[in-house]
């Protein structure tokens, strides 16, 4: 009797499960109700004894559970659980949850600035975002979150853990993280903040010489972008602009479409990205327009371990075409594309629909672009001024202005070596590549430099 009863149990949650599969599509009752056959056709094997397992562990809470549990909290309980199985990116999404799904890609939220990911059960940062909490108390990629207010997070899912993260401007929260190298635990307390993340900044490093950071793609981040370029070749007019660096450091990806319009922005014609699943239609082509709004200016990408899902998508395109040189260190690896799809029973879930591909068919996924130049984010330290004094000695050699003019510039460098190796690192690279270039053309006819390009 109690077997019949479980099969008959197992029967009716295979046909509400069978049900709720329509969603998976984003389809309407309509089309649902059309594309029923189809659905039950490819799923005639319905694992029947999983299911029967499934009912028994559902009966045996429903009568032996110390507490009386809703069937919702109860099923949704097990919804989650299900998702969060699959990988660290698929998760359900309740009305809360979704809102600040939403929140995120307008580029304003009340929390603390991070980007984590989940892994076998641990949260990690992906990547603290710009001028936040938690890039200003020193919070950094990799560090694995195993308490927030003093209670353990492991195991609860990523998206509750987010919500105990953000909340009013004001208030306080605490972390604990264990960091790679540190003997014991680290402890923050961070006071929340309304986070809004310009995701563009940019600025001529010196003359002929562009920086544009992004630190996230969202809506505004193509039109941004664009606009950022007019300015800085307006800038730059009188001597031309001889070389741009694109920082995707620590940009930890968000909207897909904002990342390939960036892409586009430095590109003709081509393909950026594909994407393919398992489900039909999953296969997308997503091709570059016909103008390089940089018309073919060098270019270098600047990545770490921060850099994922949207920025390795900006970075492999670009790497791919032979468009940029990539420097840094290999990215996080994030290379899976999530839809967010409504579900009739409401309101939605997070479901890593596909995976995406390089023009040369390479998945990024686990594996991450791997820079042509590989720079470790190092610190110099200042050099002895018994040392630096050679430099004075020689300013009584060169006429005053030509003095001033250099030794400002000198001293801006001196700067920025200090401040952001990487950086530059990556502005002589450029400077360099256009010396080669200039001399090339000096030569004479039947003569040529040995040609400069990405490290095979």
């Amino acid at each position: 009797m109690h077997k019949l009863r479980s099969s008959w149990l197992a029967l009716i949650i295979a046909t509400a499960f069978l049900s709720g599969c329509f969603s998976l599509n984003g389809l309407g009752t309509a089309q649902a109700e059309d594309n029923s056959q189809e659905l039950f056709e490819t799923s005639e094997k319905l694992p029947m004894a999983e299911l029967e397992l499934l009912t028994e562990v559902y009966g045996r809470i429903k009568r032996d559970y110390v507490d009386e549990i809703e069937d919702e909290k109860l099923f949704k309980a097990a919804i989650r659980g299900m998702l969060n199985e699959l990988d660290a990116h698929t998760s359900y999404l309740d009305d809360e949850e979704l809102e600040k799904l939403r929140e995120g890609t307008r580029g304003e939220f009340g929390g603390i600035g991070l980007e984590l990911s989940s892994d076998n059960g641990f949260v990690q940062v992906v990547a603290p975002i710009d001028e936040t909490p938690a890039s200003k108390a020193g919070l950094k990629t990799g560090d694995i979150i195993t308490r927030v207010n003093g209670e353990s997070v492991r195991g609860i899912g990523i998206n509750r853990i987010v919500n105990k993260l953000r909340g009013e401007p004001g208030t306080k929260v605490s972390l604990t993280i264990v960091r790679e190298g540190a003997a014991e635990p680290l402890s923050f307390e961070l006071e929340r903040d309304i986070i809004k993340i310009q995701s563009v900044r940019s600025r001529t490093l010196t003359p002929g010489y562009a920086y544009v950071r992004i630190s996230q793609f969202q809506e505004r981040t193509a039109a941004d972008l664009h606009k950022a370029l007019d300015d800085l070749i307006e800038e730059n007019e009188d001597k031309g602009l001889k070389g741009m660096i694109l920082d995707l450091r620590n940009n930890p990806g968000g909207v897909l479409n904002a990342a390939i319009s960036v892409s586009d922005a430095f590109l003709e014609g081509g393909q950026i990205v594909y994407t393919e699943g398992r489900a039909k239609g999953s296969r997308v082509d997503f091709d570059a327009s016909d103008q390089d709004r940089i018309d073919g200016t060098p270019l270098v990408v600047l990545i770490n371990r921060g850099s994922a899902s949207g920025s390795e998508i900006v970075a492999g395109s670009l790497q791919d075409r032979d468009r940029a040189i990539i420097m840094g260190q290999t990215s996080f690896g994030k290379g899976s594309v999530q839809s967010v799809v409504p579900l009739l029973g409401g309101p939605a879930m997070k479901l890593t629909t596909a995976r995406y591909y390089t023009p040369t068919g390479q998945s990024i996924d686990k594996k991450g672009v791997v820079p042509d130049i590989e720079v470790e984010d190092l610190r110099l330290a200042e050099a002895k001024q018994a040392e630096r004094s050679k430099e004075a000695e020689l300013e009584g050699l060169m006429p005053e202005a030509e003095t001033d003019d250099r030794s400002a510039e000198e001293d801006k460098l001196r700067d920025l070596a200090r401040d952001d190796y990487v950086l530059y690192e990556a502005l002589n690279l450029l400077r360099g590549l256009n010396i080669v270039t200039k001399n090339s053309q000096k030569l004479p006819p039947g003569h040529s430099t040995t040609p400069v390009g990405r490290t095979p």
